[in-house]
Parts: structure tokens; sequence; C-alpha cells
């Protein structure tokens, strides 16, 4: 029984690191964000930076929804109280996510949502305490204190450069926490439909929910012409289809692909390493120097993570 026991173990931690390792590819994805935004910013404002790659998302994910189908061709289609919880995680979920993120750093500083984008995990962990009855031990409340620390270390330029307290920030500010709720929301909330749907399922309905949700903003409150595409350079262009392609696309399939199996709360410790691969992509990619305070904080954000990829057991 022992030896079963034990391959059990090996088994599931071998899983679990595959896991991690999708969250790690997704938290990549996610740390160039900014510098795409950044690139669009020149034509788009806020409003379409988010919402026009995320269109082009939905429509390229439809063809996998299609073929999950052709595949189950008994299940039935999702009825009014389906399409409900969906509206409820795109438009609670990702619109306020999306938008109140990129609308936020617009108005605001980027040293400001650097450090605000660090309540995420820890919001998440208490929406799936309440939400999920996910247990918050002690080895996860003690890897999110390592990683909010390491963070921390990795972000002392930003807390130095922060203007918290300055009230031309504050809707800003107020703009970033509400994204940072709603991508808290989204994540715990999905995590509870796992169980009746698949995760590719939830991911384009919910999609297509934001969109509808969202055209109302691209008609009166920040109208847009499609001229406007004909000033893009290549730049531009490959922003836009990073986006489009990886971040709102082949991101989240990593990311809901390692939730179906590990608890939100465990799953929400990776997103620490959206900063330390920051900090590393400045370094390969724009020749920025390392410090000794970034190369501290890494370390400390890393060793949370292996923390509860070993000894988190309750998976």
């Amino acid at each position: 029984m022992d030896a079963v026991e034990t391959a059990h173990r090996s088994t599931q931690r071998r899983k679990t690191i595959w896991y991690f390792f999708l969250l790690s590819l997704a938290c990549l994805i996610w740390s160039a964000q900014g510098t795409a935004i950044k690139f669009l910013d020149r034509q788009l404002g806020p409003v379409a930076i988010t919402f026009l790659p995320f269109y082009v998302t939905t429509l390229l994910m439809v063809p996998l929804l299609l073929r999950e189908r052709r595949r189950n061709p008994d299940k039935p289609s999702p009825g009014w109280r389906d399409w409900g919880k969906f509206a409820v995680a795109g438009v609670g979920g990702q619109v306020l996510a999306q938008l109140g993120m990129t609308w936020g750093i617009s108005k605001s500083l980027a040293s400001n949502g650097a450090i605000l984008n660090l309540m995420i995990p820890v919001l998440t962990a208490v929406l799936a305490t309440f939400m999920l009855r996910e247990r918050i031990t002690l080895l996860r409340v003690g890897s999110l204190v390592l990683g909010l620390l390491g963070v921390f270390f990795l972000s002392s330029e930003d807390l130095r450069q922060s203007s918290f307290g300055e009230m031309r920030y504050l809707l800003g500010n107020g703009l970033i926490l509400c994204g940072c709720l709603g991508s808290s929301f989204y994540n715990v909330y999905c995590k509870g439909l796992m169980s009746r749907y698949q995760e590719i399922e939830i991911l384009i309905f919910s999609y297509i929910t934001a969109s509808v949700a969202s055209i109302p903003l691209l008609l009166w409150v920040e109208p847009f012409h499609w001229q406007v595409l004909t000033t893009f350079d290549w730049k531009s262009w490959a922003a836009f289809a990073f986006l489009a392609l990886l971040m709102y696309g082949a991101s989240m399939l990593l990311f809901f692909s390692a939730l179906q199996h590990l608890d939100v709360t465990v799953a929400s410790t990776s997103l620490y390493l959206v900063p330390v691969f920051g900090v590393i992509l400045a370094a390969a990619v724009l020749g920025e120097r390392l410090s000794a305070m970034a190369v501290l904080g890494s370390a400390v954000v890393l060793a949370g993570t292996i923390l509860i990829v070993k000894y988190d057991t309750s998976y």
C-alpha cells in the first residue's frame, strides 16, 4: 500500500509541475502586455486597445468550440441560465479586468499599476475562500507572503516612484483596483463553472458576452474610426497580433488548462512570476541592468512558487 501511495504521489507531483509549467508560460506572456499596450497607445485609446484584439481572439476561438462540439454532438447547447452565468463571467470579470487595467494605467502611473497588481493573488485567495470554500492553509499563506515580499523587492524602484496620494491619479488608481478585482473574480468564478463546462466553453462564451457588452463603449464612450488602422506600423501590428493571439488567446487557454486541475488559490501564486519575467525580459530585450534587489526578489518569488509546488498535497 505504501508503494502504491508513493507512486501515486510521485505521479501527482509530476502533473503539478507540468501545470505550473503551463502557468509559467501564461505569466511569461502576461509580462509583455504593458510593452504591447505602449506600442498601440500612439494610435488607439484605452477602450480600442482593450477590445479590438479581444474581438479578434473571440472570432479565432469559435472554430475551437465548433470542433469540440463535433466531438460531443450529444452535448446540449447553453440555455438562458447558462448564458447568464457566462455573462457574469464576461462582464463582471473580463470587461472589468481588461478595461480597468488599460484605462487605469492611462490615467495613473505605470509604477502605481505595477504595485496595485500585487493585490490580484491576495484578492483571488480571499474570493476563493468565500465562493469556492477552498482551504487557506499555512503553506498557502506562506507562499503568498513570500511571493508578495519578493515582488516588493523587485518593485523597489516602482515603490519609490509611485504616487498613490496625488488626487490626479486617484481615478486611475481606482480603475486599476477595479481591474484587479475583475481579474480575481473571473478566475474564481470560472473555476466554479469548470465542474459543469469545459474550459474552452467557459472561455469562448464569456468572451462572447464580454464582446457584446463592450460594443457601446466603442460606439459612444470612445468612438472608433477604422481609418486609424492605416496609421499602424509593423510594431503596432505586431503588438496587436500579440494581444489577440497570445495575451487573450494562448495565455488564457494555458491558464485554464492548469486551473482545471489546481485550486485557484494555488494557481494564483504563479501570478507573482509576471513581474519576474518582466524584469528578465527588460534585461534580455532592452539591455536593462539587473539590480541586486531584482535578483533577490526573483529568488524569493521562485522560492515561494517551489514551496507550494513541492509541499502542497491538498490537490
